[in-house]
């Protein structure tokens, strides 16, 4: 609120100096074309005319102030979109039409389409009339796409798959929205001309065929998880933190311009951490899957934040690469660390170390931080803790009762200054682990 309400007055306040230019400018001519000119207010006047309108320009074209209006542009779609989807009942007629009416006046794209693997979902813009909900996909670049997986950038109406004699829509972004590797359908980017398929239009595709993917991902999870404990829900839900998601958006938006390569980059392992976070259909993982989730998270919480502010430190023996967990345990825990132990200045370090005895198995998970105080690493536990670090904290406690019997056990150590020590306890884990994966 307050960001845009700034913003907004940087555009009155450039509105109001270009009004004052438009008004000094007129005074100008009329000075230079009245017989008697008054040399002194010329001279003034055209001081005003100049200053106000250099000002103003500056504040519009700030390139800071345009950067920022188009983060909050996309993060503001990108919400909408969601909220689309937000009923359960994932990617269908109604949904997909109304992301295509939002998409399309984002980009210049003079026509939007959604489509599961048969079938138009959506469409909006050029030829809507031609392309019914309901009806059949026709273009050969789309059935390529949903046989391949692979997104598309084409140049021409006969590439698309069009009629010779259509000239409306000569060239297209064809991006797979992809399920567990698998295409379930595309979202499609019409235009007019070639010359409109630069790296901004081919980002903004790329961004939102990844958010639809995962949107699509977590709707039929949740379909296909309707049996399962309540708890294992919300330590799945858990991981879909808002917050997290469009603060990711914008850090990879604000590389766009200063650092392509980066942009990718993160984009690429964006993707690679959700599709891990809501495809997971296995109760139990391989450690260092787990492990390499919460570095993947921490990736971009380092990209955020800069390498002098955060850091992990993992140690994970080989022996115990493989051994199996439940999903979910450690990188709550790191996301805890990041958003409640950070300290105002200097670096949080994160460290997580792996041991075994026998069939137990220790994970540790330190930060730096903070810390906390007594009180509240003793209550942190109670069914009565409702904020988002007693619900994660307990949620994995639970968890790990369920799975492994009273005897294993997660404990908090924390001193306010120094840093917080959660570790994790679990009785015989390796050898049950198996024998669950196993049916035994």
């Amino acid at each position: 609120m307050i960001k845009c309400s700034r913003q907004m007055h940087y555009v009155l306040f450039g509105g109001a100096l270009l009004c004052i230019a438009a008004v000094s400018g007129v005074v100008l001519v009329m000075s230079l074309l009245a017989t008697d000119r008054p040399n002194a207010l010329m001279f003034c006047d055209g001081m005003v005319f100049t200053a106000c309108l250099l000002i103003s320009l500056r504040i519009l074209l700030d390139p800071d102030r345009v950067r920022a209006g188009q983060t909050d542009s996309i993060l503001n779609l990108a919400s909408k979109t969601l909220a689309q989807m937000s009923d359960g009942d994932g990617l269908n007629i109604g949904s997909a039409q109304g992301i295509c009416e939002m998409l399309l006046p984002a980009t210049r794209a003079v026509a939007v389409a959604v489509t599961d693997t048969q079938d138009i979902l959506g469409y909006a813009g050029c030829d809507q009339d031609l392309n019914p909900a309901g009806a059949p996909i026709r273009t050969i670049a789309t059935h390529a796409t949903i046989k391949d997986g692979r997104m598309r950038i084409i140049r021409s109406a006969q590439e698309i798959g069009f009629p010779v004699n259509r000239h409306t829509i000569n060239a297209a972004i064809i991006v797979p929205l992809n399920v567990s590797g698998k295409p379930v359908g595309t979202l499609k980017f019409y235009y007019d001309t070639p010359h409109q398929l630069n790296e901004t239009q081919q980002s903004i595709a790329a961004g939102f065929g990844e958010l639809l993917s995962t949107q699509v991902a977590a709707s039929a999870l949740d379909q296909q998880r309707k049996l399962a404990t309540s708890m294992e829900l919300k330590a799945l839900q858990s991981q879909i933190n808002p917050h997290f998601l469009f603060n990711t958006i914008n850090t990879i938006t604000s590389f766009i311009r200063t650092d392509p390569d980066k942009a990718r980059e993160l984009m690429r392992d964006f993707a690679t951490f959700y599709r891990g976070t809501l495809e997971n259909d296995s109760d139990l993982i391989p450690l260092s899957q787990e492990l390499e989730q919460t570095q993947r998270y921490l990736h971009f919480e380092i990209a955020r934040f800069g390498e002098d502010r955060l850091k992990l430190i993992a140690h994970l023996p080989e022996n115990l690469h493989n051994v199996l967990i439940p999903a979910f345990l450690i990188q709550p825990l790191a996301e805890n660390a990041v958003r409640h132990a950070m300290p105002a200045e200097g670096c949080l370090h994160i460290t997580v170390d792996a041991t075994s005895s026998g069939d137990d198995l220790k994970v540790r998970i330190a930060d730096d931080g903070v810390g906390m105080s007594e009180e509240r690493r003793r209550t942190i536990l109670n069914v009565e803790s409702h904020t988002g670090l007693g619900i994660a904290v307990r949620n994995i406690n639970d968890r790990i009762l369920g799975y492994y019997g009273n005897e294993s056990y997660l404990h908090v150590e924390s001193t306010q200054g120094v840093g917080t020590v959660v570790t994790l306890f679990l009785r015989d884990g390796c050898l049950r682990s198996t024998e669950r994966t196993h049916g035994l």
